[in-house]
């Protein structure tokens, strides 16, 4: 709830800036253009808050304890990217605003670059819309890719309307526009009927797009980048590539940091083995993981569910856990659940304390 009304004051005060900029460049905006850009200005926030979820190259080791995870675009070919979403929204900022007022070169362009936006937005709506983690073991289920879906979404919806804006004002005013001269009055007549046909747009497209190619390819893009920066990535809908295997966790969890206390009041055992790792072992420690392989043994699925969430949260916590003191007085606060899988471990295993016995062997 505090989240939504942190996302609800910063629409309003984009919804503020918008209507101060546009008062004092004097531009005059209908009530519903106003909101619709701020909301696409928010949109925008939230795909760039997504970036931060998915920010690894597919070539990077992530470790997914930590939510860690593969960036939609390639960081390679991104420049191109870049430039068509810059290019975009110009021109939609220039035909929103002055449309009417725009030279023929400029209306045009913007055009161009409005409808190869829309295309790029259509690709990356169908790159973002599915994200595969099933490669990337013990992995959160992923919902920050959500937020990647708004702005392409927004952005294709605002630059569509622009477009159906400029044909219907230049379609009126040509429609109105007669020649005495009967020759230049067919010629209108003929313009006129192809430009309702959209395919002649498409001629205009390729010069353009050809021209952006060269430039780019000056400053280091491939030509085909274009397709690499959706291709060369991985675990999403377009991704061609591969990602090396994941980390190992950087750190233990509650009842192991617990065990790394003041010996006197843990009282450590013997040292185990953790994901090839020395640890502290104490009993405490060992009653937690026979209790967790118990509940593997009898509900798979539960378990799985039981340690997404543990993963997701007591990891974080144990993080915070640095010190001896901190590590005693979290092994005095987990006492009670000790003694709860104590007694869960004796009411339903056979043999309760060869289980216990068996955690963390030390392999040689």
């Amino acid at each position: 709830m505090a989240a939504l009304f942190i996302l609800v004051l910063f629409l309003v005060l984009i919804l503020f800036l918008v209507w101060l900029v546009l008062k004092r460049s004097k531009i005059t905006a209908k009530p519903s253009e106003l909101i619709v850009g701020s909301v696409y200005i928010f949109t925008l926030f939230l795909f760039l808050v997504g970036l931060l979820f998915h920010s690894n190259p597919y070539y990077k080791a992530v470790d997914p304890v930590d939510g860690e995870c593969y960036n939609p675009f390639s960081e390679q070919h991104i420049l191109t990217l870049i430039f068509y979403f810059i290019a975009y929204n110009i021109s939609l900022f220039l035909v929103w605003t002055r449309s009417k007022k725009l030279p023929p070169l400029s209306l045009v362009l913007s055009m161009i670059f409005i409808l190869i936006g829309i295309v790029l937005n259509l690709v990356i709506i169908y790159q973002t819309s599915t994200h595969d983690t099933t490669s990337l073991d013990m992995y959160i289920s992923d919902t920050e890719h959500i937020l990647l879906l708004f702005a392409p979404v927004a952005a294709l919806c605002v630059g569509i309307l622009l477009i159906y804006k400029v044909l219907t004002e230049q379609l009126t005013e040509t429609a109105d526009r007669t020649y005495a001269n009967p020759y230049l009055h067919k010629i209108q007549c003929f313009l006129l009927y192809k430009s309702r046909n959209p395919l002649w747009i498409l001629v205009f497209l390729f010069p353009v797009f050809f021209i952006c190619t060269l430039v780019l390819i000056l400053f280091g893009q491939a030509p085909d980048a274009l397709i690499k920066v959706f291709t060369e990535t991985t675990t999403w809908k377009l991704s061609q590539q591969m990602h090396p295997p994941v980390l190992d966790h950087k750190g233990h969890y509650l009842c192991t940091v617990a065990a790394s206390g003041h010996p006197t009041i843990v009282k450590p055992i013997r040292l185990g083995q953790r994901n090839g790792r020395p640890i502290i072992v104490n009993r405490q420690l060992l009653i937690a993981n026979a209790f967790e392989e118990m509940i593997q043994d009898f509900s798979p699925k539960l378990h799985h569910v039981i340690r997404k969430n543990y993963d997701r949260y007591g990891y974080n916590l144990s993080t915070k856990i640095n010190t001896p003191s901190l590590s005693s007085i979290t092994y005095v606060a987990m006492k009670p659940l000790e003694w709860f899988f104590l007694i869960s471990l004796y009411l339903f295993c056979h043999k309760p304390e060869l289980k216990i016995k068996q955690q963390y062997t030390l392999k040689l």
